[in-house]
């Protein structure tokens, strides 16, 4: 294998191995108290191009909602998956990130011979060929397509949960836990979206 920049200069490189059909796959909201986790695999054509992609965390608002149909236009194959909340709580985050990758692969309409995994852990499943890639979504183009996909469907997702649960401020924190977010839940409690595994000391009864 050689890696191969191509025209993403300065940062994102377009594949692993040129000879193979090569997915990208990458994960947003891992760290919320509330929602699901999203999980996206893209496969780009080797000569993929656009001065907007690069690490959707990176990226303003504007710039991934303009890729994102450019994204869903010209990639070869793309596919975007959710583990729920309590799914979340059943098999923990990590495993519910793996999942959400793995049902994403499952869906592309071309099988791909090699993932691109971001991240430093991933689990073997129905004999595809991997490579975990520490900050992958700052490195490869797939992977960035891939977290800029996960990203703003699971960002839609929670403005319209937001509208069902205006109290928690979903639409602005993305269920993250700002103070707006957990001054919500101590006043209002939990949700059912909220993953009831996670903990926060702001949240924990005190002896005093």
């Amino acid at each position: 294998m050689y890696f191969c920049r191509m025209r993403n200069e300065p940062h994102l490189l377009n594949y692993l191995d040129a000879d193979l059909v090569e997915a990208g796959c990458d994960e947003a909201g891992r760290g919320p108290l509330a929602g699901p986790v999203f999980a996206a695999a893209v496969i780009l054509p080797k000569d993929f191009y656009h001065p907007l992609l690069n690490d959707s965390k990176k990226m303003t608002e504007k710039a991934r909602e303009t890729l994102r149909p450019i994204i869903e236009r010209e990639a070869i194959a793309w596919a975007v998956e959710e583990v729920s909340a309590e799914e979340i709580d059943t098999i923990n985050i990590l495993n519910a990130s793996i999942t959400g990758m793995q049902r994403a692969v499952r869906r592309l309409s071309v099988k791909p011979e090699f993932l691109l995994i971001d991240g430093n852990r991933f689990k073997p499943f129905d004999g595809y060929r991997y490579q975990c890639v520490v900050k992958g979504d700052a490195k490869f183009a797939s992977i960035a397509a891939a977290s800029v996909l996960a990203k703003t469907y699971r960002d839609e997702y929670m403005r319209k949960l937001a509208q069902e649960y205006p109290q928690y401020g979903w639409e602005r924190n993305m269920g993250y836990p700002t103070k707006e977010h957990v001054d919500a839940i101590i006043a209002h409690g939990y949700t059912p979206h909220h993953r009831k595994s996670f903990h926060l000391k702001q949240l924990e009864p005190t002896l005093f």
